[in-house]
């Protein structure tokens, strides 16, 4: 039995083998359109920045009072 995954654009199974030649998409369209959206950062990978939001960033020399 061969697994398929969703494609992450449009959500159409496609098997997870070696001749399915986009995976995990489904076809050319649907990686260039998820790369397009990667590419107007529609998309982004949360890093140190993110996750302290509000936050001072390092090397001010100053600090706030807590809240």
């Amino acid at each position: 039995m061969v697994k398929t995954v969703a494609c992450p654009t449009c959500g159409k199974p496609v098997p997870w083998m070696p001749e399915s030649r986009w995976r995990p998409f489904c076809s050319e369209h649907c990686r260039l359109i998820d790369l397009g959206d990667w590419l107007a950062e529609h998309h982004r990978i949360s890093g140190p920045e993110d996750e302290g939001a509000g936050s001072q960033s390092e090397g001010d020399g100053e600090q706030q009072p807590p809240h």
